[in-house]
């Protein structure tokens, strides 16, 4: 009794004095383009619910394309305001940071999904079922594979339409996580946009059962990520009394200054913060898809849609990359000697192990899924520069990087044969005879993988590698050299099969695609020639974003 009556006279005091209780404060403008893509993912939900089903696929389309470019544009407007700059700064009472390497991030990723958007409503590639248009998804998901349900479901013609508001949720979360000033709002966002890809993993329309392997593969080795990143923010909680990016540094740097009386007997604990610094850092390095926590990657991108796979690929390895680097540079600068070392092991595990791998691949998405293991490894080599010059040239790797594995899942997209996407390497000799378009177009993308000269492959690799030289670890570029020679061999392996080898006459064919994902190549091949043409402008506006605010 006694204690109901102190919880009531709580409330009173509570309600009597409500100057002790703040309400928060929330600069809506600054958060516009994260709360237009998650309004839109709303919005769409409800029309699943009420729209007609004949109009479900244009009104999402629609939706989706609007709202993504709308927060494209809030994103252009908040830097050129100075938000990215002068203005930069911690809004969301601390949980969101609005500053030049988040805007920057986040435009990357909102035009990657504007394109991957094309790719998911591409209804032209496959022959049309009992007079209906398909996509890339299953007609009836929560269906048995092969089962009467689906193939009721097909007979009727249904379609998917529920992967629009998936994918705008996985970008909302997306656009927070690389932005998070504080380790909770980091695990919030990367469960929001985790999520939405397990599902989407499992939504292949043909080879049902790979897709939802990989799916749970992905589900299963992620959860165990997420818990290693939330046991990690826990120790550093105790470590440092807060879970704000600025306090943590701040202990880091000065010791603690004002004990929290219960945190007291932890606060200052170098095994603490060395041990859960390490669980967040194992946690981000799983969704880069570094060695040795990349073994979901190949089997995930194998298995799922072809579509996913590459908003997935470009899309989520921006997100993790911004967030990554703001823990390193934000919150673990005073810890520079401890974490340098292990991510240069970790960084040269993943350069040679995702290009030796590679060699022996005999599928086309298993071989782009090492090659984008290796490419992890390139970039944390920009990473571990711990300079502005660092910063900006993995911005400027992701955004080139991204435009290139778009357009050559694009182009997978294209080759098929009786049973949907012909993935397997032998299948795709002679292309070049074939379809001399579609192969010139995919040789692009190989060599923009490869680092070839007068393609953005070749000038992002430069700036990763110049910003490491000049931080003094030349050792890691000579391995990177290696490494991408090692890679280049692979890639033109492919070229050299698709132009100099005959075709066969049971060979696949190339789907002659819609205006949609003509215009995600055609955007791929474009931006993979002009950042290899003329780089110094974006490298320019890059480095401009280089600086985080503390």
């Amino acid at each position: 009794m006694s204690s109901v009556a102190s919880v009531h006279s709580l409330w009173t005091v509570a309600a009597g004095a409500p100057g002790k209780i703040p309400g928060p404060h929330i600069e809506y403008a600054q958060l516009s383009p994260t709360l237009i893509v998650l309004g839109a993912a709303v919005i769409g939900v409800l029309i699943e619910a009420f729209v007609p089903r004949a109009a479900r696929y244009y009104s999402q389309l629609l939706l989706s394309l609007v709202a993504l470019a709308a927060a494209f544009a809030a994103v252009i407007g908040l830097a050129a305001a100075g938000f990215g700059s002068s203005k930069a700064h911690i809004a969301a009472m601390g949980a969101i940071a609005v500053d030049g390497p988040a805007l920057f991030l986040q435009g990357t990723i909102l035009l990657v999904s504007l394109i991957a958007v094309f790719t998911f409503a591409e209804r032209r590639l496959d022959p049309a079922a009992h007079g209906k248009r398909v996509d890339s998804f299953a007609a009836e998901p929560a269906a048995v594979p092969g089962g009467a349900a689906e193939q009721a479901a097909v007979k009727a013609g249904f379609t998917t339409t529920e992967v629009f508001p998936i994918l705008l949720f996985a970008v909302g979360g997306m656009l927070v996580f690389p932005a998070a000033n504080d380790l909770l709002t980091l695990f919030v966002a990367l469960e929001v946009f985790s999520l939405p890809l397990y599902i989407l993993c499992a939504l292949a329309r043909r080879q049902r059962l790979l897709s939802q392997e990989a799916a749970v593969k992905y589900f299963l080795l992620g959860a165990f990520s997420s818990a290693f990143l939330l046991f990690g923010v826990a120790l550093l909680y105790g470590y440092a009394g807060t879970v704000t990016y600025a306090g943590i540094a701040e202990v880091v740097s000065d010791g603690a200054k004002q004990v929290d009386p219960a945190l007291a007997g932890t606060m200052g604990n170098d095994a603490l913060l060395l041990i859960g610094g390490a669980l967040v850092l194992m946690g981000l390095l799983f969704k880069v898809g570094a060695v040795p926590f990349h073994m979901w990657t190949p089997d995930v991108y194998q298995g799922a849609p072809t579509p996913v796979t590459g908003f997935m690929a470009a899309a989520t390895k921006v997100a993790a990359f911004g967030a990554l680097l703001r823990l390193l540079y934000v919150v673990l600068p005073g810890l520079r000697w401890d974490w340098r070392p292990v991510l240069w092991g970790v960084a040269i595990l993943t350069m040679l192990g995702g290009a030796v791998v590679a060699i022996t691949q005999t599928d086309i998405k298993r071989l782009l899924a090492y090659s984008s293991i290796a490419h992890a490894g390139f970039i944390l080599a920009g990473v571990i520069a711990t300079s502005e010059d660092g910063v900006s040239s993995v911005l400027f790797y992701l955004g080139a990087y991204s435009f290139v594995t778009l357009g050559a899942f694009a182009v997978v997209t294209l080759v098929r044969d009786a049973g949907g996407e012909a993935t397997q390497l032998s299948k795709w000799a002679g292309l070049g005879r074939r379809s001399p378009l579609v192969a010139a177009v995919f040789a692009v993308f190989l060599l923009a993988f490869a680092g070839i000269p007068l393609t953005s492959g070749f000038a992002g690799k430069f700036a990763v590698f110049k910003a490491a030289a000049q931080s003094g670890a030349g050792w890691l570029v000579v391995v990177g050299v290696i490494s991408s020679a090692i890679a280049a061999f692979f890639y033109i392996r492919v070229i050299v099969l698709m132009f100099f080898n005959e075709p066969k006459a049971d060979g696949p064919t190339v789907a002659v695609p819609s205006p949609l994902t003509t215009t995600a190549i055609a955007i791929g091949v474009t931006a993979t020639l002009v950042l290899g043409l003329a780089p110094q402008y974006f490298l320019d506006l890059a480095g401009q974003a280089g600086v985080f605010v503390r």
